[in-house]
């Protein structure tokens, strides 16, 4: 590609664009029966940090009959380039035009990406709506958490897949191919292929709405198309397909490890959490599995470091015992292990001295509210005393950096549970003193993110606060935590309104993502580029008013623009879990206690797997 090329010299990392990584894959086009681009909506370092990617890959491209290849957002600068030299965009492999695929799929981790992927379809010259595509462009499917409420992205998306993808993504690729071979026309296509579990496809389904504009129903238009779509799963998470000779990007990228995972799940039923409802059940890979796997990905990558990945790695059942495998087989090479953020009520400095053998870093710890009145409203399951011990103790161990997540705007908030955030940093700011850390290198961090109400949680019928209180808590805190050795950090409240309104939006807002494209919104999720104004220009221009969205209560019987889409936990249980989180009551981790009923194990026939003994 000879403008491609040109290109190149032009731009701020060229690497982004030119492929060619360690252990990618290229496939002959005319070899295969389909052609597959994973679409990445945001830039080449995080989309590469990003382990579904890497799964996905590995499966579509261990076939004979399809092929998988890369894109991703082109950057400001890139895009600009594109357009001047009227260069589609392209995948990394072979540099072909998006246009060109069978299929396109978008992963959607993130709200205020979904500007990105409209850019994306609109530099690939595909039409942005499912109506206005005819048998010539591609299929556009999308899953990741975003899928869970699809609305504000249904008039975009030919086909969502809903939940785990491992085993979805062939059976939907043989059902494609299938089609191909017979030369279905696209609308008889996108009618089988919704009768797959776990598949959703927007433009079968009428949505009916109340005189307020509120929907009152998400129902089928045909006959055979599921009133609710269901979630899959992958009931033998040990057996999931793994690949032991991942991509490693040729730049650096925000993740730039080993990326393990050794568990999937959560029960801790955090009830601000949406990955905790959405991951359901507990399934853990056996040691075994994980060690032989680190070993395939260590020769493959020569990567020095190992991250153990979960929504909650720390309480992996074998854990201790891996970690100390691992180093005992790599530590010698300079390989070390890493942890995500670590639970204060089951953190052990020992394991944290084990894990960093090799390499020592500050220690993250995520308390998420500053009292345990609130502590106990979210049902995060830790104390003052778990915290304050876990940092004392890390500070006598030689730790000099701790970091602390908060949540601010939570049900039930009030400034004396900001107050707690003050005094907890401090106290363990005074820990550090007490175990003689040098002033000039202890360092807590507090790091402040918004309350964002998401679907399928038990603070799904939550209002946000206002921009407003948002605005004003954060000086709350600011104002109080200046003091040598406090660093305090905060998410722009804009942002967090902004991804309120779409994680609880519904198919109205498509008139908004278009006006926003229009207006030059992109790559939001980026503090340089987020435009609060632009945002509420694009509503302005579409007549809808964002707090309505984030700011709106709903009552238990309101019907929800995401009712439709099953997550296995039943509305009955987060209505519950709802109760009890405003009369302050904590429900029990079903690892440990009595199965709190949140439906999932019967409505999937599915249950927890834990990990046995090295």
């Amino acid at each position: 590609m000879d403008v491609l090329d040109q290109i190149l010299p032009l731009v701020k990392k060229p690497a982004r664009y030119a492929g060619g990584e360690w252990n990618a894959v290229h496939k002959e086009w005319s070899d295969v029966d389909l052609r597959v681009a994973f679409a990445f909506p945001d830039v080449y370092e995080v989309g590469m940090s990003y382990l579904g990617l890497q799964i996905f890959y590995e499966i579509v491209n261990r076939r004979v009959d399809t092929l998988m290849e890369r894109v991703f957002a082109p950057w400001p600068d890139m895009e600009e380039k594109m357009r001047e030299y009227n260069l589609p965009l392209f995948s990394l492999e072979s540099r072909r035009p998006v246009g060109d695929f069978d299929v396109v799929a978008f992963t959607l981790q993130y709200e205020m990406s979904f500007t990105n992927v409209l850019n994306m379809l609109e530099l690939s010259g595909i039409p942005l709506k499912s109506t206005e595509r005819d048998e010539k462009c591609p299929l556009v499917i999308a899953g990741g958490p975003c899928a869970f409420n699809p609305e504000p992205m249904a008039a975009f998306i030919d086909l969502f897949a809903i939940g785990e993808g491992e085993e979805l993504i062939s059976e939907l690729l043989d059902s494609v191919r299938k089609g191909k071979q017979r030369v279905l026309p696209r609308q008889d296509f996108l009618l089988e292929a919704s009768r797959l579990p776990g598949v959703y496809a927007p433009g079968l389904y009428r949505v009916e709405c109340r005189t307020d504009g509120a929907v009152s129903k998400v129902k089928p238009v045909q006959e055979g198309v599921p009133a609710r779509v269901t979630k899959r799963i992958v009931r033998d998470f040990d057996q999931a397909p793994f690949p032991r000779r991942p991509l490693v990007p040729s730049t650096e990228v925000v993740h730039d490890r080993i990326m393990l995972e050794v568990l999937r799940g959560c029960t801790r039923g955090c009830r601000f959490c949406q990955a905790g409802m959405l991951n359901r059940p507990v399934r853990e890979k056996k040691p075994s599995t994980v060690l032989e796997q680190a070993a395939a990905l260590v020769e493959s990558t020569g990567y020095d470091e190992i991250s153990l990945t979960s929504l909650s790695t720390s309480d992996y059942t074998p854990v201790s015992k891996v970690i100390k495998s691992l180093l005992d087989q790599h530590a010698q090479r300079g390989v070390g292990v890493s942890l995500p953020s670590l639970r204060v009520d089951n953190f052990s400095v020992e394991l944290a001295k084990e894990v960093q053998r090799v390499r020592r870093s500050s220690l993250t710890f995520a308390p998420e509210a500053g009292t345990q009145r609130l502590r106990d409203v979210i049902n995060k399951g830790v104390t003052e005393e778990d915290l304050l011990e876990t940092t004392a103790a890390a500070f006598r161990e030689g730790w000099r950096a701790i970091k602390l997540y908060f949540m601010i705007g939570l049900p039930t908030e009030t400034d004396e549970d900001l107050d707690g955030i003050v005094r907890l940093a401090k106290e363990v700011l005074d820990l550090g003193r007490k175990a003689r850390v040098p002033r000039n290198k202890l360092r807590v961090t507090v790091s402040v993110s918004s309350f964002v109400p998401k679907a399928h949680t038990a603070f799904q019928w939550e209002p946000q606060d206002t921009l407003a209180e948002l605005k004003r808590k954060q000086d709350y805190l600011a104002v109080r935590l200046k003091e040598r050795g406090l660093v305090f950090n905060y998410h722009d409240a804009g942002l967090s309104f902004m991804e309120a309104v779409f994680a609880r939006g519904d198919r109205r807002l498509e008139t908004v993502l278009i006006h926003a494209l229009e207006l030059g919104c992109k790559f939001d999720g980026w503090s340089e580029y987020f435009n609060l104004e632009r945002w509420l220009e694009a509503f302005r221009m579409s007549g809808l008013e964002p707090a309505w969205y984030a700011g709106r209560r709903y009552d238990y019987e309101d019907p929800l623009p995401w009712d439709h889409i099953n997550s296995g936990v039943s509305r009955r249980y987060l209505a519950e879990e709802h109760r009890r989180a405003l009369s302050g009551m904590t429900t029990v981790d079903c690892r440990t206690g009595d199965c709190p009923g949140c439906g999932l194990c019967p409505d999937l026939e599915a249950k927890p797997s834990l990990a046995g003994g090295l």
